[in-house]
């Protein structure tokens, strides 16, 4: 009993230990948003660096909408592309199956250095000029993995008697599909299109590789910013964006149990 409650114990601690070392940088960021001075000395409390941000950072705001427009189309075409994608591989027979299933894997443990590096190579070998094409492209490419393979994961998973059951009842494919297959998926589809999101506004190296003049995303604008130190600006900036990821967190999984019910 003793040497359960000891082991309970280190667990919690370890548990905490880890969730502070989370989460106190992020505390420490917040804190200093509203700090008045540039530097790490607290001078008091100010809103100086939100009305810089939204009144004289356009550059910031224009990064951010490429950012945003980019991560919202990519994310859908994947999806779309992942979710046909994974219900060929689980329920159709086709010559290259197996290998195409494989070759799916590599964009996943591939580094991205790799992955930007050679799509840099294959747009200067066909002479595609780089800017937010290439960048819609690139994301698109590297996030159709991600989504293929969570929906195949709830398709492993998937109670294929329903869809009997509707051909049984006179479904055609496409009815079968739109009104079973799809809405059952819907829960690992939205979590695919969030994953994929994610990954693409979050994407630093590939983006790097693939962008051209004129064309940075939000993470290519910050790193240009604390390569000359980091601005209390960019603090304000990543204290407005944790507040945007909470909500669409906690919206999703509500999006999320009104589906399953």
């Amino acid at each position: 009993m003793s040497n359960k409650l000891d082991r309970r114990k280190t667990s919690l601690f370890l548990f905490v230990l880890t969730i502070l070392f989370f989460y106190i940088p992020l505390f420490i960021l917040i804190i200093y948003s509203f700090n008045e001075g540039k530097g790490m000395i607290w001078k008091g409390f100010s809103l100086k660096w939100y009305r810089e941000l939204f009144t004289h950072s356009d550059n910031i705001w224009k990064a951010f909408k490429y950012s945003i427009v980019i991560a919202i189309t990519s994310s859908f075409i994947s999806t779309l592309i992942g979710t046909f994608g994974a219900i060929a591989l689980k329920w159709f027979d086709f010559k290259g199956k197996n290998y195409l299933k494989n070759l799916s894997v590599l964009p996943l443990v591939v580094p991205d250095i790799i992955i930007g590096v050679s799509l840099l190579i294959m747009f200067a070998t066909i002479n595609f000029k780089l800017g937010i094409i290439t960048i819609f492209i690139a994301h698109t490419t590297f996030n159709i993995p991600y989504v293929l393979f969570i929906i195949l994961s709830r398709l492993d998973e998937f109670d294929y008697s329903v869809v009997e059951a509707a051909y049984d009842l006179g479904a055609s494919n496409k009815q079968a599909l739109t009104k079973v297959i799809l809405p059952m998926l819907l829960p690992a589809i939205i979590s695919g299109f969030l994953m994929a999101l994610t990954l693409s506004f979050d994407d630093f190296v590939i983006t790097f590789f693939v962008s051209g003049p004129g064309s940075s995303t939000l993470p290519l604008r910050i790193y240009s910013m604390i390569r000359l130190g980091v601005s209390p600006v960019i603090n304000a900036l990543s204290v407005l964006l944790i507040i945007i990821s909470v909500i669409l967190t906690l919206s999703t999984k509500k999006l999320q149990r009104n589906f399953i019910k």
